[in-house]
């Protein structure tokens, strides 16, 4: 590998990411330099598929992916692990001799936030609001920290049973319920999931009302940017242990660096660097 590591970043709105800092930062440590590219199709006048073969063909390591096409990227990659394929998304690609290469760092990225801010503390009842590719990795990584019920809800019903199959057959004990109504879902539920969009910067607003979030206990937003939304600000004011996005883009990007390079990088480091206690993560 050359000292200069070619990344990107494909999705819609993302002018506002912190992906390419995270992985400056990670080269930095390892006395490497990063060209990291923003790639937004309609910015450059394609579809997925077109960009992905101009990508694919030129001189990227590798690239992330996020809203909305981590499902058009799965059917794009090879993907080797079955635990992924079952998810049928992926947010990291890799461009090597045998590629391009599948995975997703949201499932990893999703266990390690939840262990980092409730350890072993079972999740009770979850409600997941978003079917869509972020919304699958969860449900997946719910399965492997013990749950036991989940009620999904997405406007597109079809997506919220296609999911709710794929993970009947991973756990053919697990109590699951869909609909399209968050609220109508959300009583009884221990832990609040925001699966979507809602809440992200151009996407205002926010996936459940304040009056539905009596009765739970945790709540998690896939959404970082803005890092406080109004689904974290609703829930602390009713007492619910928050897991920002914040801490998934952390997760996610650290195992992403590691498929992409196989190099190091010491995540306390790169936290405070990313938080502006230091100017690099040298």
């Amino acid at each position: 590998m050359t000292d200069t590591i070619h990344l990107g970043l494909i999705g819609d709105n993302i002018g506002k990411s912190l992906s390419p800092r995270l992985h400056g930062l990670a080269a930095a440590q390892n006395k490497r330099t990063v060209v990291y590219d923003r790639l937004i199709p309609a910015e450059r006048g394609v579809d997925f598929d077109t960009l992905f073969d101009t990508i694919a063909a030129g001189d990227y390591r590798g690239v992330n992916v996020t809203y909305p096409y981590k499902e058009r990227a799965a059917r794009r990659v090879r993907i080797d692990d079955p635990l992924v394929r079952a998810i049928g998304a992926v947010n990291t690609v890799l461009f090597d001799e045998g590629g391009p290469h599948g995975f997703n760092t949201d499932y990893s990225g999703f266990i390690a936030a939840y262990r980092r801010v409730r350890g072993d503390t079972p999740l009770g009842p979850v409600l997941m609001i978003g079917a869509g590719g972020v919304g699958k990795a969860i449900a997946f990584a719910l399965i492997a920290l013990g749950l036991q019920e989940i009620r999904i809800v997405d406007r597109d019903l079809a997506r919220a049973t296609a999911l709710a199959d794929a993970l009947k057959a991973e756990r053919p004990d697990l109590i699951i319920r869909i609909g399209s109504d968050a609220t109508g879902l959300a009583a009884g539920a221990r832990g609040l999931v925001n699966g979507t969009p809602v809440g992200m910067i151009g996407y205002d607003g926010t996936p459940l009302e304040r009056t539905a979030m009596k009765g739970a206990a945790w709540v998690f937003d896939a959404v970082y940017t803005p890092l406080e939304t109004q689904f974290l600000r609703d829930a602390v004011a009713e007492g619910l242990q928050a897991i920002s996005g914040y801490e998934l883009f952390i997760g996610q990007g650290v195992d992403a660096w590691r498929i992409f390079t196989g190099l190091p990088v010491d995540e306390q480091r790169l936290r405070k660097a990313l938080d502006g206690g230091e100017n690099s993560a040298v």
